[in-house]
């Protein structure tokens, strides 16, 4: 077995396969595991998704959240045994791939709109309208 084999390997078993479908724009929640002395507790941390970089065992995002009128952002490696889990809260409608123009934005224009777009919703209105013929015809 060579050192590439070898690698794969051991990256192989470090990646998580039970992480959400994120996408940029989404608000989430990270679950860190915070470790002091001899105890350790979840902190949860709620934020828009702003970038995500890397691929594999270095895939990161980056999080934003404004606490008392400053803004915080963090770095989180996705396959970090440090994260306990990453929860979906909401989808938001993102047409960039990173949205590092929130930085300067204050207020209401914060925040961004809900995913209107999708599979999901192109079924349903579909159903809608047949139905509605199916109506009309009887």
């Amino acid at each position: 077995m060579n050192q590439q084999q070898l690698l794969a390997d051991v990256i192989g078993k470090q990646l998580k396969s039970d992480l959400p479908d994120i996408t940029i724009g989404d608000t989430i929640d990270v679950h860190r595991r915070i470790i002091e002395g001899e105890k350790e507790r979840i902190q949860v941390y709620q934020g828009v998704l702003i970038a995500r970089k890397g691929s594999g065992i270095n895939e990161t995002i980056t999080v934003r959240r404004i606490v008392s009128n400053e803004g915080v952002e963090i770095v989180v490696p996705i396959h970090s045994p440090r994260i306990a889990k990453i929860e979906l809260v909401r989808r938001g409608d993102a047409r960039r791939s990173k949205l590092y123009f929130l930085r300067d934005r204050v207020g209401k224009s914060r925040r961004l709109r809900d995913q209107r777009r999708g599979l999901q919703r192109l079924v349903e209105g579909e159903n809608a309208v047949n139905g509605e013929a199916v109506a009309a015809a009887e």
